[in-house]
């Protein structure tokens, strides 16, 4: 039922202009971070310098942004509770959309290519079943839900066809999303839906199966995902995978060395120029692999973790407050906050 609040909202939103990320100074990311007065939600230039901050209710994740709107919806720290869509113009907080009942948010969502529906990674808080939540652009009303084809999803990308590509994790928590139930029985997928059909997916081999697969990238040909491995801590099992739909995933193995020093933690991804880059916040390095998955370079920096691309080349963030460049000659800093970045930096383009 619409609530009289909700209603006059909507009357609103529809009486208002619509504006554009120009109107915003066409921020080019979105990152969540902790500073001196709570949690807030900057809009980042290319520079890495903030062009607007946006208190948060508690810790955010990730948040995705509207494809012509300067709306962004900012997602809770997994398993959340709340999902706040933000007018980026002026800081409006115009609707929080909470989930079902007895589900969580997951920390991740993507409009369709139109910007009509919003998508919603989410989980069923008793079983950790997968779902996918959409929501009416138009004054975000839950419409419906689609399963997400496995446990815990994360992660998920809108590929370039229209059809949504899933990150299930695999891992089964205790309804309050902290402690992990199933460990020695767990099995990450990628799943590739279609309005809500499964039309293809894959598992990683047996023996990788502890590897929890959380988030994604897109390449022309491939879609590239990092992992967190919850067996062996000794064992450096690979963090980065590659999967061309209707073949077995590839996984790409870092050097000795570097595998031990992510400490089988691979936070962000993102790809560019036939380039893949891994960021490990434990291991306080990101790694840099070809299109192939062949290794190409390693960089340390402490608590490394947001990471997206920039052309031909990316942008890092790290807990520290500072934005760095990074291109084939390493890290540049370009500048700093005062604020402790958190895991995700997202690309508006």
């Amino acid at each position: 039922m619409t609530t009289r609040r909700a209603f006059l909202a909507g009357l609103a939103m529809a009486s208002l202009p619509r504006l554009t990320w120009a109107d915003v100074g066409n921020p080019a990311f979105l990152a969540a971070a902790k500073s001196a007065s709570g949690f807030v939600l900057h809009g980042l230039s290319e520079q890495g310098q903030s062009l607007f901050s946006l208190p948060l209710p508690a810790r955010g994740h990730a948040a995705c942004a509207h494809p012509t709107r300067a709306l962004a919806v900012a997602f809770a720290r997994r398993p959340g509770t709340f999902a706040l869509v933000i007018d980026c113009a002026s800081g409006a907080v115009l609707h929080q959309l909470d989930p079902p009942a007895g589900r969580h948010f997951n920390g991740h969502g993507v409009f369709s290519a139109d910007g009509s529906v919003l998508m919603t990674s989410e989980v069923v808080a008793e079983t950790s079943a997968g779902r996918i939540g959409l929501w009416d652009a138009s004054g975000f009303r839950r419409i419906g839900e689609w399963d997400s084809g496995g446990i815990g999803p994360h992660d998920i990308k809108l590929l370039p066809d229209g059809r949504l590509v899933v990150a299930n994790g695999g891992i089964q928590t205790t309804p309050n999303g902290r402690t992990e139930l199933n460990i020695e029985a767990m099995r990450p997928n990628l799943t590739i839906l279609s309005e809500g059909a499964i039309v293809d997916r894959a598992e990683l081999a047996p023996e990788y199966h502890q590897n929890s697969i959380r988030h994604l990238a897109l390449l022309p040909d491939a879609i590239a995902c990092a992992m967190q491995w919850h067996g062996d801590p000794a064992d450096p099992v690979p963090l980065l995978g590659l999967w061309k739909p209707g073949q077995a995933p590839e996984l790409c193995p870092a050097p000795e060395a570097m595998g031990l020093a992510m400490k089988g933690y691979a936070g962000s991804i993102a790809a560019t120029n036939g380039r893949i880059a891994v960021t490990s916040a434990p291991g306080g390095l990101v790694m840099v692999f070809d299109a192939t998955g062949a290794p190409l370079a390693s960089h340390f920096r402490a608590d490394m973790c947001g990471i997206a691309a920039m052309g031909t080349d990316f942008i890092a963030t790290d807990g520290l407050g500072a934005a760095w460049h990074l291109g084939e000659e390493g890290l540049t800093l370009l500048g700093k906050q005062p604020v402790a970045w958190d895991n995700h930096l997202i690309a508006l383009g």
